[in-house]
């Protein structure tokens, strides 16, 4: 399945036949911003400028729990655990929520700034979020003794990681290093878990870097800027080793997998 999601519309088509959607979700309002499944994907999540994150059922296509930030949602997570969602605000909250009892952390890191995006590590021990004053809080992810909540988010470390605007937060696939991007032009790589930054990359006269992904063994970054170019890195040695044109406007996202899946 391959699910689309805009402005008060969510779609889910049969990625073999995409003609016509399979489901087309009914009482969505406003924009959705971030979607994704579980490992089985018996359900989806979705977030948006309702302020909700709703959790949809694949089987009967029906929402079976809605959370209210009572904010407009910029970012949604899936914890590896598969059962809590990690969620970003505009009004600064970062929310930690468990699907399955209704749970929920609530942080404020931040008065009056937006979360722009949070991601939890691989392995599960860190969540991170930045901010549009280019600010990245992370939290050691404690597993909690109360029964209601898995995670229990501690403070950790405050990174004034850019000047200002910060857009994308990720965790490499090895959960040795994230990077974050920016509007300055700056993709900067942090090694875990003292989170010092070991290497900048930036191109001259670049324009605002809207997101990157790791490769598979962690050594290679892709980024997407406003210059219409994806460019990857050799990010040890802080340099291109390509650059992907023909985008004539910004390229806001992308994602990357290179493992290789071997079927019978």
């Amino acid at each position: 399945m391959i699910a689309a999601c805009g402005y008060q519309c969510l779609r889910l088509y049969d990625i073999v036949n995409c003609t016509n959607p399979i489901i087309n979700y009914e009482g969505i309002q406003k924009n959705i911003t971030r979607l994704g499944f579980p490992e089985d994907g018996t359900w989806m999540f979705t977030g948006g400028e309702d302020c909700k994150v709703r959790i949809w059922d694949m089987l009967s296509q029906q929402q079976i729990r809605s959370f209210d930030c009572n904010s407009p949602i910029n970012s949604v997570c899936l914890h590896p655990n598969q059962v809590e969602i990690a969620i970003a605000s505009q009004s600064g909250g970062v929310f930690l929520w468990n699907v399955n009892n209704k749970e929920h952390e609530h942080l404020v890191p931040d008065q009056n700034a937006s979360v722009q995006d949070v991601a939890i590590s691989p392995d599960g021990k860190f969540m991170a979020a930045v901010n549009n004053r280019g600010r990245c809080y992370i939290w050691d992810l404690k597993c909690s003794s109360d029964q209601k909540l898995i995670s229990e988010p501690k403070a950790k470390k405050m990174i004034a990681a850019h000047v200002r605007y910060a857009l994308r937060v990720k965790f490499s696939p090895n959960s040795k290093f994230m990077v974050t991007t920016s509007f300055d032009g700056t993709a900067k790589i942090w090694e875990v878990p003292k989170f010092e930054l070991v290497k900048e990359l930036k191109k001259p006269n670049s324009q605002w870097v809207w997101d990157a992904a790791f490769s598979l063994d962690s050594k290679y970054l892709f980024t997407a800027s406003s210059d219409g170019l994806c460019r990857l890195w050799n990010w040890k040695s802080q340099s291109i080793v390509r650059e992907y044109s023909g985008h004539t406007k910004a390229i806001t996202a992308l994602s990357f997998r290179d493992e290789i899946i071997c079927e019978n």
